[in-house]
């Protein structure tokens, strides 16, 4: 089931529960998320959503993407609707 968020692009297979994220904001990537992978980066994210300076997460280990509070709960509402798709 492809999935098109307001920050992430991917695809979600239903069977295995994994997430194959394609796209971060606009840049291009390839990452599987398993649903236990996921939710641990949502709740860090609502943690820390209210945070001045937003975050920062890493594409590759080595791209670094900027993510202002805006983006942060625009992730957050992108995560719960894959969420809502795992059993």
């Amino acid at each position: 089931m492809e999935i098109h968020g307001n920050i992430l692009l991917g695809d979600l297979d239903q069977g295995t529960n994994e997430f194959s994220l394609q796209q971060v904001k606009h840049f291009m990537t390839q990452s599987i998320l398993s649903s236990s992978q996921l939710e641990k980066l949502y709740n860090y994210l609502q943690k820390h959503q209210n945070d001045a300076g937003g975050q920062v997460i890493s594409l590759y280990d080595s791209m670094l993407v900027r993510l202002s509070q805006q983006e942060i709960s625009m992730l957050l509402k992108d995560l719960e609707n894959i969420q809502s798709h795992y059993h």
